[in-house]
């Protein structure tokens, strides 16, 4: 169990530490020299075996208590499983009392214990006024019936030290067994040293999963820093372990990197998780005695587990209307970071003023990656409204139904510390649709996925309404023209499921309704065999419909009709008005400029095409531009800078 102290400076929280443990966990010169603690201090306590249980470890966190250092105390308060709370008998309750006491249960800590301290200087009266001081604090919170204990860590009369002690023996006996919080391994550092003979060792809290000796992690910290280390070594709660999990302090030592590399708020972590974000959604509230209410981009400082961000808040939900987040009010808002830092779902946040004086509120991460975009409306409030559900498999659900065009299993890995491969395994297949793709597998709710298909179909028919003689749409000109946010692999399994389905068909590299197609009839089609004999014999330079029409002693009008229709059958293209090439010579274009762009840094300049072809550069021009027409292309640059680059699928495959 992991206990931190909690209280006023020089009310005797070190000593008490001390007391309990025999370990001075104020260990800098200047902390011996000024006699108050600075930096986080720790101390270990083991805890004797049972006839029902093997022998453990109290561990302790002893936090400063000057309000100058109440963010170090952040640090060590943000995964502590007991909060010792620790006042002065002399004093009684002083303004870092409240403070350590509102982060406390703004932190989530819902166990805990109160030391009066120096009952040695005072008399009984004061010590039970003292005690009615606390009561009358700690009534409307969840440390409401935690135990108080009279007691004088640093004289011959102890008062209740070892009732204190029990307690706490008590208390981590009884502790509930949970689960470990998440999937991958996270770890807040908040020291950072090197051993001779060891090398780098970095300590800190495990915030989930476990780790082994043997591991191969990353440091990692929102300014994109990031390096693979190894797991060389470990203590966990100051003893040699092999494995450690969240909730216990860790020691890591590291091979990979140099301690000087290492910084306090770094996240030793899984890969998966070193995601970094600008933006935070949040369930926030604010303490009922905050000074002033929090209006639409109020600037301040957030706090979240060993580090710290300048952030402003913008208000989502009726707040806005109503003037503002007021104190002792809750209110979902995006918290916009002026620096990227690493955070998942459920992670506890503390606000503070922007100067960071004060202590304002504080709340959970609902989502770490949210939309800059769209952030009110009425389905966004209401998914963040799902993702306050503490079961994953509901939450994920509502996630799922909710994202227009799929959710990335990276992402979903990176906000929720989950393990993808199982909980993929759970999805009712009825429900939900995985689809693979270069840059990682998607998921897709089923009614979602429908409805996309059912965009491609509606675009597909205005298309062929308006260009009837066209075969239909390549397919990355069609995502474009349908479904830009997709992914071109996901695209393509959207297409092939439709027709496996039997609601589109293909033709060369057209994409097209079933009904949209031309059946010739035997005399069309001998004269259509014609028409594609001399397209063909033309090579790069076909001739046009007029010449064709004098040629084969055929109506103009009859021979453009006729070629509008092989085209609609994916054997001919239209490159401009009145000007068709066969599918065959089509092929060996789309070729050329393949080449071309390999050749030349993925540019294809309209000059070479046209020495490539042996025609005139008019005719390069209208060719590359149908290339740009059909997808296969894109034209950049202007003037002589003016060239294309290959952006999709050739409008036509080689049959060979």
């Amino acid at each position: 169990m992991l206990i931190g102290t909690a209280g006023h400076i020089d009310h005797g929280k070190t000593t008490l530490v001390r007391a309990l443990t025999g370990v001075d966990t104020d260990r800098l010169p200047e902390e011996k020299k000024r006699g108050i603690t600075i930096e986080l201090g720790y101390a270990y306590a083991p805890l004797p075996a049972t006839a029902g249980g093997p022998a453990g470890v109290l561990a302790f966190i002893d936090v400063p208590g000057h309000e100058k250092f109440v963010p170090t105390m952040l640090t060590g308060a943000a995964g502590i499983d007991f909060a010792l709370l620790v006042v002065a008998a002399d004093d009684g309750v002083m303004p870092q009392t409240r403070e350590h006491l509102a982060i406390l249960q703004i932190l989530g800590v819902a166990r805990g214990a109160v030391a009066i301290t120096k009952c040695d200087r005072v008399d009984a009266a004061r010590i039970a006024a003292v005690q009615g001081e606390v009561r009358a604090l700690l009534a409307h919170t969840p440390l409401a019936a935690a135990p108080l204990f009279a007691v004088a860590a640093a004289g011959a009369e102890r008062f209740q030290l070892d009732a204190l002690r029990d307690c706490l023996v008590d208390a981590a006996r009884t502790e509930p067994l949970q689960a470990p919080p998440g999937a991958g391994f996270r770890l807040a550092v908040d020291r950072r040293f090197a051993l001779a003979g060891a090398g780098t060792v970095v300590t800190g809290t495990a915030y989930a999963g476990r780790v082994r000796v043997g591991d191969r992690l990353v440091l990692a910290r929102g300014d994109g820093f990031l390096r693979e280390v190894r797991v060389r070594g470990l203590h966990v709660n100051n003893r040699a372990a092999e494995e450690g999990r969240a909730g216990q302090r860790c020691a890591v030592n590291l091979a990979g990197i140099e301690y000087r590399e290492v910084a306090r708020g770094d996240w030793l972590c899984a890969p998966a998780l070193a995601r970094p974000t600008e933006r935070l959604d949040l369930r926030l509230t604010l303490l009922a005695d905050a000074p002033r209410t929090l209006g639409q981009w109020s600037a301040l400082s957030l706090h979240h587990a060993a580090g710290q961000a300048q952030a402003r808040l913008a208000l989502l939900d009726a707040t806005l209307e109503a003037g503002g987040l007021a104190p002792g009010g809750s209110a979902l808002v995006q918290a916009v970071l002026d620096r990227p830092i690493l955070a998942c779902w459920g992670d506890r946040v503390v606000i503070r003023d922007a100067a960071g004086r004060l202590t304002l509120g504080g709340g959970r991460v609902l989502d770490p990656f949210p939309p800059a975009r769209h952030r009110r409306r009425p389905e966004r409030l209401a998914l963040l409204g799902a993702l306050e559900e503490g079961e994953a498999d509901r939450r994920l659900a509502a996630l799922l139904a909710a994202a227009p065009f799929g959710l990335e299993v990276s992402t979903l890995e990176a906000a929720h510390n989950l393990d993808a491969h199982a909980w993929l395994a759970t999805l009712d297949p009825a429900a939900a649709l995985r689809v693979e793709a270069p840059r990682g597998a998607q998921l897709f709710a089923r009614a979602v996925w429908a409805g996309l298909g059912e965009r491609v179909l509606t675009r597909l028919a205005a298309h062929h309404e308006q260009f009837a003689d066209e075969p239909g749409v390549e397919r990355e000109r069609l995502r474009r023209m349908t479904l830009p946010q997709l992914d071109g692999a996901v695209f393509l399994a959207l297409l092939e499921g439709l027709r496996d389905e039997g609601r589109v068909a293909r033709s060369g590299s057209a994409w097209h309704l079933p009904a949209h197609t031309v059946e010739l009839s035997a005399g069309d089609r001998s004269r259509a065999d014609a028409l594609l004999a001399r397209l063909v014999d033309g090579a790069f330079d076909p001739p046009w419909v007029r010449d064709l029409a004098a040629a084969c002693q055929l109506p103009e009008a009859e021979v453009r009709s006729l070629l509008r229709r092989i085209a609609m059958r994916g054997e001919a293209f239209q490159i401009v008005r009145d000007l068709f090439y066969p599918r065959a010579t089509v092929v060996r274009l789309s070729a050329l400029a393949g080449e071309l762009a390999a050749g030349c840094e993925g540019r294809i300049r309209a000059a070479e095409f046209r020495d490539r072809i042996g025609g005139g550069r008019k005719r390069a021009i209208q060719i590359l531009e149908f290339f740009d027409r059909v997808g296969y292309t894109r034209r950049v640059g202007e003037g002589n800078r003016r060239a294309h680059v290959l952006r999709g699928e050739s409008p036509v495959q080689d049959d060979t």
